[in-house]
């Protein structure tokens, strides 16, 4: 039986405790040899430092050729989130894999904070790639991608043009530019003009050295989030403001960026991805239109796949033990098969 939203407040975390900073279930709390290993690191994007944690699996050594996974995480998230619960649950299956803030967020660098831009969002990930091909096992022509949530949408621009991704996968995609233009499920689209405008006022004013504008800077109580018309948005709340909460993690960014968001879609290109694409999501999503979008559009591949997770909400496939247990046991099918064991002479 799935816990209630409601319920889960019970076990909300005071403070964080892992030594890691890590806030999913079962996350590492100190490496012991000969079994899965996290590795904090950073590196330089661009002249932004970034941080990042690098898993490695159970008994890793660096002589031996691994495949990797690059794990991109929500708009809002950190990688102590979803996606190092993620990227800890492929290096449980043999994977390398990495998991990064995006640059001017999280405990990466970069000024002013919470810049939310796409072309940002997408070189994170390519960054990530740069990275992690050249750490000690990785095998570079096994390297995949895991996009989730907004991360998921950065994740097929990424795919559409950067081809070292020989498969990418995504978990409850959620579109950005789509929903930052014209709102949620469209609830939006009378307001487009004024939000833009309120955009291009923000960037004029930081232009002129004045005070950094933010939207989504509200914040919400238990009581609003229950009144939230949108599973997605009601969940989120108690997801990153309660059960899941991290200091680094923050739905607000900066109101230019608006600028950058509103003329973006995920779903546009479709047809340049070429590699094996996979698309999860829950059976009961409300931002299920998103996948559903892209994965139509996706006439470019040959192998593709939508695989829905049944009575799973968008958030509850970042935690529920048998929703992220389903969407592994889909994900190692799917790596497993397109990235596959290449014979290497040493």
């Amino acid at each position: 039986m799935i816990t209630s939203t409601l319920s889960l407040v019970a076990t909300a975390q005071n403070k964080i405790t892992n030594p890691f900073g890590l806030v999913y279930e079962n996350a590492i709390t100190k490496n012991i040899s000969g079994e899965v290993n996290i590795h904090p690191v950073t590196y330089k994007l661009n002249g932004i430092e970034i941080a990042a944690n690098v898993y490695t699996p159970a008994n890793y050594d660096p002589s031996k050729h691994y495949p990797v996974v690059v794990v991109a995480h929500p708009n809002g998230g950190v990688k102590e989130q979803v996606a190092g619960l993620y990227a800890q649950r492929l290096a449980e299956s043999g994977y390398i894999a990495i998991a990064a803030d995006a640059a001017y967020q999280g405990a990466s660098g970069g000024q002013p904070r919470n810049v939310d831009k796409p072309a940002f969002r997408i070189e994170d990930i390519r960054g990530m790639a740069d990275y992690i091909c050249k750490y000690k096992g990785v095998d570079a022509s096994r390297l995949g991608l895991l996009g989730i949530c907004g991360g998921g949408g950065y994740a097929l621009k990424a795919a559409q043009t950067d081809k070292r991704f020989q498969a990418v996968a995504t978990l409850s995609m959620f579109n950005s530019g789509v929903v930052r233009r014209n709102g949620y499920m469209n609830s939006g689209v009378s307001t487009i003009q004024q939000r833009l405008q309120q955009a291009t006022e923000a960037r004029a004013q930081e232009a002129a050295g004045g005070k950094v504008l933010y939207a989504a800077d509200t914040e919400i109580t238990d009581e609003m989030a229950d009144k939230m018309p949108f599973d997605l948005y009601r969940e989120g709340h108690y997801y990153y403001n309660r059960t899941h909460a991290h200091p680094n993690s923050t739905f607000k960014y900066t109101m230019s960026s608006l600028l950058d968001l509103m003329e973006f879609d995920a779903a546009t290109n479709m047809d340049l991805i070429n590699q094996p694409l996979l698309m999860i999501a829950g059976s009961k999503a409300d931002s299920f239109y998103m996948t559903d979008q892209a994965f139509n559009l996706a006439t470019g591949t040959r192998t593709k796949e939508l695989f829905l997770i049944p009575g799973a909400t968008h958030i509850q496939t970042y935690y529920v033990p048998e929703y992220v247990g389903q969407a592994m046991n889909k994900l190692n099918e799917f790596f497993g098969k397109n990235l596959q064991q290449k014979v290497h002479l040493n």
